[in-house]
C-alpha cells in the first residue's frame, strides 16, 4: 500500500461484492478532494445453500442475533489500520472493537455505512473512551421507507387491498359498503406516529400537504423536535386512541419487542387504518390477525411480520386471506436507488468531520439507549 499522508487517510473496508453497489465514482471522487481513500476488500462470508439473506450480513449472525458474528481482520486491514484518520465498515468487515482499535493510533472516527444503529457493529464504548467520534448513515434507508409508509397510509386507508381482490375475481363495481369508500381519505386525518427518528421526520415533510395532526409516541425523542414539527409528543396509549391512522416506525430492541399487542390493538378506533413498515416483532401476530377480523373497519398495510416471510401455517397464516389487509413482502427499504445513498452521506459526514464540522448522525448515549432499549 502505497499512501502520499498529505491528505486525512480514510480506509473502507466491507465485502468485495458490496463495492459495485455501494461506491458509486461520484462519491470516490468528493472524498479524493479532500482525503485519501485506501480501499481494503473483506472475504465474502458463504451462505448456507438455498439462503437468501437480506442486506445485512444475514449470513455471519452471531447465534444470538445481535449483530456480525466475529470476522478476523485481513492483514491488509492490520497494515491500513496505522495509518487511518477514519474508518467506514459494513457487512463483512470485522468488529471494530478495542483490539481493532489497538492497531490504529491515529484514529479520530468510525463510520458504519448500513445496519450498525442497532446491529452492533462497531463498540461504540471503546470508541468514546480513546475520544473517537462514531457515526452510521443507516438513515440511508429512510428516504425509500418514508416514500412507502406514505404509500401504504393511503392504499390501508382506501382499503386497496380488497379493491385488488374484487378487481382479480371479475368485480368491477365500487364496493361502497367497505370502510374504505366511507373513511379513505387522508386530508385532514390524524395520525399517530410510533417512533419519529430519520423515517418519521421525513414521513412527517410528506405529510404537510395533507394538513394532518399528528401524534408522536417516542420515548428518546428530544423535546425541542415536537416544537419544529408542530406535532403533539403522547403516549404510546393516546396515539393508538385518537389517531385514524397509526403508523409503526419504531426499530427494534429489546423494550420494542412485542410492544404493540391486544391491549395497543384494541385501543384503534373503529375504521381506523394500521401501517407497520418497521419490524414484524414488534407486532404481535396473533392478536393483530384477530383484532383484523373484528368487522369494525380497522384495515391494515404491512412490509414486516413475525416471523418472515409468513408461513404456510401458524397465527400470522391467515393474514393473506383478509379482505382488509395489504401486504408488501419488506420492499420498503430495499431498492437499488438508496444502496449509494449510505456512502454518499457517509462522504458529506467526513467532510463536514475533516473540516472541523460536527457531525449529523453521532452515535451518541440517547441512541445507545434507544438500542440498548434503557
Amino acid at each position: 500500500m502505497t499512501t502520499t499522508h498529505q491528505k486525512p487517510v480514510v480506509v473502507i473496508t466491507f465485502s468485495e461484492r458490496l463495492r459495485p453497489s455501494y461506491l458509486a465514482e461520484a462519491d470516490l471522487a468528493r472524498l479524493s478532494a479532500f482525503a485519501e481513500p485506501v480501499w481494503v476488500p473483506c472475504p465474502t462470508p458463504e451462505r448456507p445453500s438455498g439462503d437468501r439473506p437480506r442486506s445485512q450480513d444475514a449470513a455471519s449472525r452471531r447465534a444470538d442475533g445481535r449483530g456480525p458474528a466475529p470476522i478476523p481482520p485481513t492483514q491488509e486491514l492490520l497494515d491500513a489500520l496505522p495509518h487511518a484518520d477514519a474508518l467506514v465498515v459494513c457487512t463483512g468487515a470485522p468488529m471494530v472493537d478495542a483490539t481493532l482499535l489497538a492497531h490504529a493510533p491515529k484514529l479520530r472516527l468510525v463510520g458504519e455505512l448500513e445496519g450498525d444503529r442497532f446491529a452492533g457493529r462497531i463498540d461504540v464504548d471503546a470508541c468514546q473512551a480513546r475520544g473517537i467520534t462514531v457515526v452510521d448513515t443507516t438513515n440511508g434507508s429512510s428516504y425509500p421507507v418514508s416514500e412507502w409508509a406514505l404509500a401504504m397510509m393511503l392504499i390501508a386507508l382506501r382499503n386497496a387491498g380488497h379493491e385488488f381482490r374484487r378487481m382479480l375475481d371479475g368485480e368491477t363495481g365500487q364496493d361502497r359498503d367497505q370502510p374504505g369508500y366511507n373513511h379513505g381519505e387522508l386530508t385532514g386525518k390524524r395520525v399517530g406516529l410510533i417512533g419519529c427518528g430519520h423515517i418519521g421526520r421525513r414521513l412527517l415533510e410528506f405529510l404537510r400537504p395533507f394538513k394532518c395532526e399528528v401524534r408522536v409516541h417516542d420515548p428518546y425523542l428530544a423535546p425541542e423536535v415536537a416544537d419544529i414539527f408542530d406535532f403533539i409528543h403522547t403516549s404510546l396509549e393516546n396515539v393508538f386512541r385518537q389517531s385514524q391512522v397509526v403508523i409503526c416506525l419504531a426499530p427494534l430492541t429489546p423494550k420494542t419487542r412485542g410492544m404493540i399487542g391486544a391491549q395497543e390493538l384494541d385501543w384503534l378506533q373503529p375504521n381506523a387504518a394500521f401501517v407497520n413498515v418497521s419490524r414484524g416483532p414488534i407486532v404481535d401476530s396473533a392478536a393483530l390477525v384477530a383484532r383484523l377480523k373484528r368487522g369494525d373497519g380497522v384495515r391494515a398495510a404491512l412490509d414486516v411480520f413475525d416471523p418472515e416471510p409468513i408461513p404456510a401455517e401458524g397465527p400470522l397464516a391467515e393474514i393473506r386471506r383478509l379482505p382488509n389487509v395489504f401486504l408488501t413482502p419488506h420492499i420498503a427499504g430495499s431498492n437499488g436507488e438508496s444502496r449509494p445513498r449510505f456512502f454518499e452521506l457517509m462522504v458529506d459526514e467526513l467532510d463536514r468531520f475533516v473540516h472541523g464540522h460536527h457531525p449529523r448522525y453521532v452515535l451518541n448515549d440517547r441512541t445507545l439507549a434507544n438500542r440498548r432499549g434503557l
